[in-house]
C-alpha cells in the first residue's frame, strides 16, 4: 500500500509524479506494475490495457523496444484523487535512431494510493543523438539533473 494516498496536496502529488519517474526508469515491469491496482485501466497511444498482467507484458514490450529509455516527469495539476503530468523521455531504437517522446498523462488513484485508472496521450520526434538532453547513466535521474522546465521542454 503506497503512503501517499489521496486528497493530494502539492507536496504529495510532487512526491506521487517522482516516485512513478523512478519507477519507470527502473525499466523493472514486475516494480512498475505493482503501483496500479490488478484491475487497472491504461490508454497508452492507441492501445488498451487493463490489469497489471498486461501492464507487465506491455511494459516488457515497451522496454525491449525502447532502448536506452530515461524518463523526466512533471506535476502538471492535480485534485482530490486526480493527478495531470506531462512527460518527455529519450531513447533510440535498434538500429540507432534516437526519439524524444514528449506526452500528458492522466491518472485517477484508489483510497489506498494505487493508480486505476492511467491515460497517455504521447508523440515521438526524431532526434539526433547529438541533440539529446537526458545523460545519466541508466535508472534513477539524479536530483540535481535539470527537469523538463529547466530544459526548455
Amino acid at each position: 500500500m503506497s503512503a501517499l494516498v489521496p486528497p493530494f496536496t502539492q507536496g504529495t502529488a510532487t512526491q506521487k509524479v517522482r516516485m512513478a519517474e523512478d519507477g519507470w526508469n527502473s525499466r523493472n515491469p514486475e516494480r512498475v506494475s505493482l503501483v496500479y491496482t490488478p484491475d487497472s485501466n491504461w490508454r497508452n497511444r492507441a492501445e488498451f490495457i487493463n490489469g497489471r498482467v498486461q501492464i507487465v507484458a506491455f511494459l516488457t514490450r515497451k522496454w525491449a523496444k525502447e532502448l536506452d529509455y530515461r524518463l523526466i516527469k512533471e506535476l502538471w495539476s492535480f485534485g482530490g484523487n486526480r493527478i495531470a503530468v506531462r512527460f518527455a523521455y529519450e531513447w533510440h531504437d535498434d538500429s540507432g535512431n534516437w526519439f524524444r517522446s514528449y506526452g500528458n498523462e492522466n491518472w485517477e488513484f484508489d483510497a489506498a494510493g494505487l493508480m486505476q485508472r492511467r491515460f497517455a496521450c504521447i508523440n515521438d520526434l526524431p532526434i539526433k543523438e547529438t541533440d539529446r538532453k537526458f545523460h545519466w547513466p541508466l535508472g534513477r535521474r539524479p536530483d540535481d539533473h535539470p527537469g523538463l522546465c529547466d530544459l526548455g521542454l
